[in-house]
């Protein structure tokens, strides 16, 4: 690293912007039951099965209540085919809070393999390192101390700039990990709905909703590989230009590149949503 404190500003900041992105990728590839050696998960399974015994109490009141709703009189009940769809529909709704998890856990992996999918075909095993190019960092060590005063300037902006970022990026990755939690934590409350016609929509917003969470894995990773692309072709320097425009040139540039992402990481909800048609 060099002994120019402008130079290692800018060098700590990038640093900092790797680490996040490495980060993420780690997060993306990794199921919750592993992350933080299983022990959020492990909470989240006794809450998942505390709340099935209430989600079990709640089939059965969804069920009542669709049946009243559904059927004009009891005569209805007799019949044979009408009395089969009520019991497949309640036998399903069982199935679907009893083994819940199970399903959640699935298509999360499905997806998991989609983002493995992903990062293979675009020949990314892992994030791309930004790196301060070698012209920028001989121009700012052949300027003078008065010529650097504006350097100092620039480089705080900019620093400052690419920390808020890093943190911003990697909390909105982090949100999506805790929403997973929470969503298979509270799961077997709004599946109970399926076990009323009136209710049942209750359940499909939810596990479409799972399903959206799950698919802003692939967003987020896709516009990593952007990403990717854009820093393995760092902005243009002009050797020619001035010290301070040429830092100012690269850090405006990167930090664009930097927004873009971490715009598209912030939006991999509502594109998802939209995709989906939620």
């Amino acid at each position: 690293m060099s002994d120019n404190w402008v130079v290692q500003n800018l060098e700590n900041a990038l640093e900092v912007w790797n680490e996040k992105l490495s980060e993420i990728w780690t997060l993306l590839t990794q199921s919750p039951q592993s992350f933080k050696s299983g022990s959020i998960w492990s909470v989240i399974v006794n809450i998942h099965g505390a709340l099935q015994a209430v989600g079990l109490a709640l089939l059965v009141l969804f069920f009542v209540v669709g049946v009243m709703k559904t059927c004009g009189s009891f005569a209805e009940l007799k019949k044979p085919e009408h009395a089969l769809k009520l019991f497949i529909r309640f036998a399903i709704a069982k199935g679907v809070i009893t083994y819940g998890m199970e399903l959640m856990l699935a298509f999360l992996e499905i997806i998991q393999g989609v983002i493995s999918s992903i990062m293979n075909a675009a020949g990314f095993g892992t994030a791309t390192q930004t790196v301060l190019p070698a012209e920028v960092v001989t121009a700012i060590e052949d300027c003078g101390f008065f010529e650097s005063i504006p350097l100092w300037a620039v480089t705080l902006i900019g620093g400052l700039f690419v920390w808020v970022l890093s943190f911003v990026m990697i909390l909105s990755v982090y949100g999506r990990f805790f929403k997973l939690y929470m969503y298979t934590a509270i799961a077997p409350i709004p599946l109970s709905t399926f076990a009323g016609e009136p209710t049942q929509n209750v359940g499909k917003s939810f596990l479409k909703s799972y399903a959206g969470v799950c698919l802003e894995g692939a967003i987020i990773v896709l516009a990593c590989i952007i990403f990717s692309v854009f820093a393995g072709s760092p902005p243009t320097v002009n050797p020619d230009a001035a010290a301070a425009s040429m830092v100012w040139s690269y850090i405006g540039e990167l930090i664009f590149n930097m927004l873009i992402l971490v715009g598209s990481v912030k939006m991999a909800d509502r594109i998802v949503r939209e995709m989906m048609g939620l």
